[in-house]
């Protein structure tokens, strides 16, 4: 006799995270363990500085985690940084974010590098996030991808001699040693 995985749902998922950090994905559970010092400074420093530029232009919404977004009943994250447009505040709920935002940001970990780098970046091309960025705080650099028929092309990996660039958010162009400087 065959035992088949039981996948775990939205509903599942909101029993285990009241108390815990973690995603569903493609509905298996994973706990996401607390971010270390370099990780929480880089997502300091670049929500700061993505939250000035979208409130002062009047262009959306910036969110960090933990706030869930819920791309199917069997994938919920919680990237570290979420950017959602004017023209797609309506996605955005009072308990999460239901459907793909504009732009996502993912800070490497040791314990999440793999599952960033591979499967959730083909679940959001999946469902259709426009931008996704990977910040890795060991190469201190950040890979900026764009999607374009479903997949995500390199728009640029930006370096600590660089100025971020991000094609969604045109004139946003923060210096990197302002990202990386702790």
């Amino acid at each position: 006799m065959l035992k088949t995985k039981k996948l775990l749902t939205y509903e599942d998922y909101l029993i285990f995270s009241d108390d815990n950090h973690c995603e569903l994905l493609n509905g298996e559970l994973f706990m996401v363990p607390s971010p270390d010092f370099f990780h929480q400074s880089i997502s300091r420093n670049l929500e700061f500085l993505l939250w000035d530029y979208v409130k002062r232009n009047s262009l959306g919404l910036v969110f960090d985690a933990p706030f869930d977004i819920k791309l199917s009943i069997y994938d919920i994250v919680q990237p570290d940084i979420i950017y959602v447009s004017n023209e797609r505040k309506a996605i955005v709920t009072d308990k999460n974010i239901t459907g793909a935002p504009d732009l996502v940001v993912e800070i490497l970990s040791p314990g999440t590098r793999e599952r960033d780098i591979l499967f959730k970046k083909n679940l959001y091309a999946r469902h259709g996030v426009k931008e996704y960025w990977i910040a890795d705080p060991v190469a201190k650099n950040i890979e900026v991808m764009v999607l374009k028929n479903e997949v995500y092309e390199i728009h640029g990996i930006f370096f600590p001699e660089d100025h971020l660039e991000s094609p969604l958010i045109p004139g946003f162009s923060p210096s990197m040693q302002d990202i990386f400087n702790f």
